[in-house]
C-alpha cells in the first residue's frame, strides 16, 4: 500500500511544491543517456517527475505506481500523454521489453517487505530485454541517515499556489533495524487541517542487495556513489544477461 503522502489526494497535490529540488534525478538521466535507453520502466513513478523528464527526451516511458492519487497528479502535467501510466506495482506488470528499469529516491527502500521486494526484482527482470538494466539507489545503513530526520532539522513553511501556507516536518517513530519508521506531519493554514503520513524504509546492506540481485538472475555491473549524497548511498547498476 502507498503511504498517505502519495495516496491522499490533498497530500499528493502538494508533493511536488514541497519537494521542488529534484536534482537527484540528474544522475538517472545521465545513465539513461549512457546506456542509450529508448524504453524505460519507471517503478514507483509517483507524480511523474522523472517519467516526464525522460519522455521530454523522446524516450518511451511506462510509469507505474500503487498510489492512484499520485498517478492522477501525473496525468494533469504537460506532456503526460506521452507516458503510459499504470496504477499498480512491478509485481504484476503487463508484457514489456524495456532497456532500463529505474527506482529513484526512496522507492527501493520503501519496498520493505522481503517477499514484495523479491517479487519486484523478478517483475523488473521480466520487463527488461536481454542486456537491459535495473538501476536504483539505497542508503548505506552505516551512515545512519535517520538520525537527521527530526522536526528541528526538517520543519518548514511552504507557500503553495492555490493552497496557501503549509507547515511540514518529520520525526522518527521507531528504529528497529533494518526497518526505520517515521511520520511526516502537514498543517494547512487555510483551514487548519492536519494530515500525517507514516513511512517505513528498509536499510539493506550492500552485500544483501548484491545477493538478492544475483538470486534473481541479474549481473551487478557497477555500484556507484550518489552524486547528491556522496558517501551516503549505493547506486546499483544490475543487468539482465
Amino acid at each position: 500500500m502507498a503511504d498517505d503522502c502519495f495516496a491522499h489526494p490533498r497530500l499528493a497535490a502538494i508533493y511536488d511544491p514541497l519537494d521542488p529540488d529534484r536534482s537527484d534525478l540528474n544522475a538517472y538521466l545521465q545513465m539513461a543517456d549512457e546506456f542509450e535507453a529508448q524504453r524505460v520502466l519507471d517503478i514507483g513513478c509517483g507524480t511523474g517527475v522523472f517519467a516526464l523528464l525522460l519522455a521530454g527526451r523522446g524516450i518511451e516511458v511506462v510509469g507505474v505506481d500503487p498510489a492512484q492519487a499520485s498517478i492522477d497528479v501525473a496525468r494533469t502535467k504537460l506532456g503526460s500523454g506521452r507516458v503510459r501510466w499504470i496504477c499498480g506495482d512491478a509485481t504484476s506488470l503487463p508484457p514489456l521489453q524495456v532497456d532500463l528499469a529505474t527506482m529513484t529516491a526512496n522507492v527501493a527502500q520503501a519496498i520493505a517487505d522481503p517477499q514484495t521486494w523479491r517479487k519486484t526484482l523478478r517483475g523488473a527482470h521480466e520487463a527488461l530485454r536481454p542486456g537491459g538494466r535495473l538501476i536504483f539507489e539505497t542508503r548505506d545503513p552505516a551512515r545512519r541517515a535517520w538520525q537527521e530526520w527530526t522536526r528541528e532539522k526538517s520543519y518548514r513553511v511552504t507557500q503553495v499556489s492555490g493552497v496557501g501556507s503549509v507547515e511540514s516536518w518529520v520525526h522518527i517513530i521507531e528504529v528497529s533495524m533494518p526497518l526505520v519508521t517515521f511520520r511526516w506531519t502537514y498543517r494547512f493554514a487555510a483551514d487548519g487541517q492536519v494530515l500525517t503520513s507514516d513511512s517505513t524504509l528498509r536499510f539493506r546492506e550492500r552485500h544483501e542487495v548484491e545477493k538478492d540481485l544475483d538470486a534473481h538472475g541479474y549481473v551487478v555491473d557497477d555500484i556507484r556513489n550518489a552524486p547528491d549524497r556522496p558517501g551516503r548511498e549505493f547506486v546499483f547498476l544490475a543487468r539482465r544477461p
